[in-house]
């Protein structure tokens, strides 16, 4: 059994996935549009949608992620879930939280804990909220 976590970006989803290519090294498994299903699109998306992400699967290290852009309505809005990213070092934590906070907020600086020597949060630029935290 697995679970993995599905990211509805709301119309945003290429943009998401380039901005975490760049800040997390992300990398596209699986990608298909909503003009590549062969059903009828209009129950899915707009006839303008038609080139946003339907589906795609996406690995960032050893964890991958599901997106997509649903009915590409609006922003995203993800509330009541972090993301959790653990890195081995206090360099990759700050590398990380700083590529995550760009056009983002922090919600809590990126400081040492009693459980970890760096520990952060931040909401990215799409209202993600990521907790960053280096493994003792």
């Amino acid at each position: 059994m697995q679970i993995q976590p599905y990211l509805n970006f709301n119309g945003r989803c290429d943009e998401a996935v380039e901005f975490y290519q760049n800040a997390l090294g992300a990398e596209v498994t699986m990608l298909m549009r909503f003009k590549d299903n062969p059903e009828p699109q209009a129950a899915m998306c707009a006839p303008t949608a038609e080139d946003k992400v339907m589906h795609m699967s996406f690995r960032i290290g050893d964890t991958t992620l599901l997106a997509s852009d649903g009915r590409a309505t609006g922003e995203p809005n993800f509330q009541g879930i972090s993301l959790s990213l653990t890195v081995p070092t206090d360099a990759e934590a700050k590398k990380r939280f700083d590529a995550l906070a760009d056009g983002g907020e922090v919600q809590m600086p990126l400081a040492k804990t009693f459980f970890s020597s760096n520990f952060g949060m931040v909401a990215d630029r799409f209202g993600l909220s990521w907790m960053v935290y280096v493994a003792p």
